[in-house]
């Protein structure tokens, strides 16, 4: 349990790190140039230490399924940035990849 909570925190870092990628207009922006290493720093560290318990390759695909799903809710909250049906779609068959990674892959740690 205490992976997956790390796995979480490492996809909110992440999260807050792109955002701020987009907050600070090509790095002139001062604090949320700022906010893209402190987000991405704690974000690959939690990585590293969720990696020592789950492989490569379902680490990865849960972190950036859960990331994007998280940074279009981002995107559309913060700034205004809509999503049309299909990637909405989309982002539903992310969402099912997760839940099937989850459910009823072996080689995930439950």
């Amino acid at each position: 349990m205490k992976t997956y909570v790390f796995l979480l925190i490492a996809v909110l870092f992440e999260t807050f790190g792109t955002s701020c990628l987009q907050a600070s207009q090509q790095l002139t922006r001062f604090w949320p140039s700022v906010g893209i290493v402190v987000g991405f720093g704690g974000a690959f560290w939690f990585f590293m230490q969720v990696l020592k318990v789950i492989p490569l390759g379902v680490t990865y695909a849960l972190w950036s399924g859960i990331g994007i799903v998280l940074i279009s809710i981002s995107g559309y909250f913060v700034f205004g940035q809509k999503l049309d049906l299909w990637a909405v779609v989309g982002i539903a068959l992310i969402i099912s990849g997760i839940v099937v990674i989850n459910l009823l892959s072996q080689t995930s740690v439950h």
